[in-house]
């Protein structure tokens, strides 16, 4: 394994895993406590599902790895806690008419979220929730029947989102989509989840979500995608009026990077989407690099316009997310960085691109010397530009463990693989 791979792998195995199995384990309840200021001190035990989602799919993912030998954690533990969430979200997460409860109260009482004390205010919170039912679905250690209800919760989840989703109707707190606008979140989860409930479950209805999300990223000769060869969109305009404003013209590299790293898984687990993939697409990554690059600070900028400098454009006013991008445009966040950490690494490999690897490289070194906390406590994950700590709250108010730990396990599982091979 090379000196990078190394490096990941034990910041995975000796700084991130261990934080969470000590700080963040609910074992009375089940689940994961997440509302942690970034310097790691606990604010509050409220579960958000989004949270207990991505914590049940990556403990999931970690028993199988572990159990694989791809890394030496206990296959048993992690299985355990994969599974221990799953039953905190089918038994308290999970609402009627195949939605969820935003967040709970530590032993699972659904808590009013919305201005008018909706419970139910995310479709993001309801795709999470439908990735961890289908995280724990794929470990042996689940039962028959609770496996079942899982997976036939996560399609209920998936279907109810995707139709809402393409309505444009759908709630996605904590912060709503303009009317007149089409965001590529939503189609990213519904690529990701599809493909991985189908990896869980077999299924044509998730194979067939992930296919339409992936045809509506990439569009074809008559119909326009989100994405095009040295381009892409954030927010695509439904009017070409609205072509001068900072939510047409904002871009998030962070966003895309991670999406073209889950087109590559999804080509993975359903074969048959591979001769839909342009060879335009690590062209697009680093397209994507060099416009969010910061050269003065190093580091990839949360958000940035369309020509790569600091976003601009007409503002249509009380809009919570234009307010985002316009306040924190410079930050350096921790996810922006490894999910582009592990796309150029697959990318590099997959398209034999050099490029992508050197780019690889350079983030790592970025990421490596300012993310992880000196003093143990995990990373400290969120940074002003010259890569100060921040001490604030990020969309959910959570010090969460799924990016930073997904991008490394998924990048260790790709250098095993390469150095087994």
């Amino acid at each position: 394994m090379s000196g990078t791979g190394s490096e990941i792998r034990d910041q995975l195995l000796k700084g991130v895993l261990p934080w969470w199995l000590e700080n963040g384990v609910d074992r009375e309840s089940g689940g994961v406590f997440t509302c942690f200021s970034n310097s790691g001190r606990l604010l509050s035990n409220e579960k958000y599902t989004w949270s207990q989602g991505r914590w049940a799919w990556l403990c999931s993912r970690i028993a199988l790895d572990s159990e694989a030998g791809i890394i030496g954690e206990n296959p048993l533990l992690w299985a355990t806690l994969s599974i221990e969430t799953a039953r905190f979200i089918q038994a308290h997460a999970i609402l009627d008419s195949s939605v969820t409860a935003y967040r709970t109260s530590a032993d699972g009482h659904a808590l009013p979220s919305g201005p008018q004390g909706e419970i139910a205010v995310s479709v993001l919170a309801d795709l999470f929730a439908a990735l961890g039912l289908a995280g724990a679905a794929r470990l042996p250690q689940a039962a028959g029947h609770e496996r079942d209800a899982w997976l036939q919760s996560a399609h209920a989840l998936l279907a109810h989102a995707e139709e809402r989703i393409e309505a444009r109707n759908a709630p996605s707190e904590p912060y709503p989509v303009r009317s007149g606008f089409k965001d590529a979140a939503g189609l990213m989860l519904l690529l990701n989840v599809g493909a991985q409930l189908h990896l869980a479950s077999g299924s044509a209805e998730s194979a067939r979500t992930a296919s339409a999300a992936l045809f509506q990223l990439l569009g074809d000769a008559t119909s326009e995608g989100m994405w095009k060869t040295d381009s892409w969109w954030e927010y695509r305009p439904d009017s070409s009026d609205d072509l001068d404003t900072l939510l047409a013209r904002h871009r998030t590299p962070g966003h895309l990077l991670e999406m073209l790293w889950m087109v590559m898984e999804s080509v993975e687990i359903m074969p048959e989407l591979a001769p839909r993939i342009p060879d335009w697409l690590p062209d697009l990554a680093v397209r994507a690099l060099e416009t969010g690059w910061d050269e003065q600070h190093g580091g990839i900028f949360r958000y940035v316009d369309s020509t790569g400098d600091e976003p601009r454009g007409r503002l249509f006013g009380n809009d919570p997310y234009e307010t985002l991008v316009t306040q924190t445009w410079d930050t350096k966040l921790w996810w922006v960085q490894v999910e582009a950490l592990y796309a150029t690494r697959l990318l590099a490999e997959r398209f034999g691109r050099p490029d992508l690897l050197g780019w690889h490289e350079r983030i790592w070194s970025y990421t490596l010397d300012t993310f992880p906390d000196p003093s143990g406590q995990e990373w400290l994950q969120i940074r002003d530009r010259e890569g100060k700590p921040l001490d604030k709250v990020v969309a959910l108010p959570v010090k969460d463990p799924f990016h930073i730990a997904r991008s490394l396990l998924l990048t260790t599982e790709l250098e095993t693989r390469r150095t087994h091979t």
